[in-house]
């Protein structure tokens, strides 16, 4: 993996990660030392109940489960209902990406690994962003999904069993793929109304994700836009970190200035092949202080778990287009997540270190 930070101000906590040993990710894949369990929480803007998933430090007991393997993507191994181990930790809000990505078991691959790392992970699921009630509708009003966020944190600090562990001066929020759109919001960046509405004008900007919303008949700009640019800022929050944020080109680029929130923001692949969609570099260069980093040896499908053996042509055969499986430069994505795993964690460990 190689690394480029063109901002101003270098991320220590993702350069640091770099000099750290793969042992010490790969080693996640042996017993299991994290908790999950599933939380409910009332969303009144969403009209439903969503439901979170938290992973956390457990201590001994609890029942093996493995949660996020498809038909395509290997699941990771965590232990449903073991007692959380003592102390308090550290609270990481997850939220996931749309599609193939989009519950928040996709991301176990890095969610379980955190919590054996000593972080509170939780994760609401995005209502309509897969499944058999998955909704390009739904799935395109993104000011909906930082709430959602907050709505996460309510529940576990209401949880009785866990609330007492989950530290209320070190939350962040970390997102992948729409996710990163997402986290970020938490932040402060507002979304600018116009540039959601005109986002699938253009056919080559995200040709999937807008081919979807035209076929299923959703004309953004006929949408109900007047609280899409509201601010979803959260208090509680005292650092974000973004991985690929799709789209980082709907945010109004004054709300961006006044973000005071640390910042972290993170591309795959080679800087001049990432999608401008994707581009975290004019966010990074909008955001005071923020850090940036290039992971040039993946792609952005590296984002899903592990692919199966033959994963690639079942999803040829099912009609998936996208690349699902493709491994950058040739990186196992195994040693891509060990990578990401890594400065993931030392990006929140050196976030948190700072908080008095």
């Amino acid at each position: 993996m190689s690394i480029s930070i063109p901002v101003s101000r270098a991320c220590a906590a993702l350069t640091a990660a770099l000099s750290l040993s793969l042992a010490a990710g790969t080693a996640f894949a042996d017993d299991p030392a994290a908790g999950v369990r599933t939380l409910t929480v009332p969303s009144a803007e969403r009209g439903t109940e969503l439901d979170v998933t938290v992973w956390y430090p457990a201590a001994s007991g609890g029942s093996p489960v493995t949660l996020g393997e498809t038909l395509f993507f290997q699941g990771t191994a965590s232990l449903q209902g073991a007692p959380i181990a003592p102390g308090q930790h550290p609270v990481i809000l997850l939220s996931h990406g749309a599609g193939l990505g989009g519950r928040p078991s996709a991301a176990s691959w890095l969610a379980a690994p955190l919590a054996e790392a000593g972080f509170i992970v939780a994760a609401p699921t995005h209502p309509g962003n897969t499944g058999p009630e998955r909704s390009a509708e739904q799935t395109m009003k993104l000011w909906q999904r930082p709430a959602d966020l907050s709505r996460a944190l309510d529940a576990l600090q209401a949880a009785p069993d866990l609330q007492a562990h989950a530290d209320p001066d070190r939350i962040g929020a970390l997102g992948l793929s729409m996710g990163g759109n997402s986290a970020l919001g938490l932040a402060g960046p507002r979304l600018d109304p116009e540039l959601l509405a005109g986002y699938c004008d253009a056919e080559d900007r995200n040709p999937s994700l807008c081919a979807w919303v035209r076929m299923s008949g959703v004309d953004l700009h006929a949408m109900d836009m007047s609280v899409a640019g509201r601010d979803n800022s959260d208090d509680r929050i005292g650092f974000v970190m973004a991985i690929d944020p799709a789209p980082a080109d709907v945010f109004a680029a004054d709300s961006l200035a006044e973000v005071a929130v640390p910042v972290a923001l993170v591309n795959l692949g080679q800087e001049a092949d990432i999608p401008a969609t994707l581009r975290a570099a004019p966010l990074a260069q909008g955001i005071p202080g923020a850090d940036y980093a290039v992971i040039e040896g993946a792609t952005h499908a590296d984002m899903f778990p592990a692919c199966k053996p033959g994963a690639a042509e079942t999803a040829l055969a099912q009609g998936i287009e996208d690349p699902i499986c493709p491994d950058g430069t040739g990186q196992p994505r195994a040693d891509l997540h060990a990578q990401m795993i890594e400065m993931v964690t030392s990006a929140f460990t050196q976030a948190f270190d700072k908080v008095e």
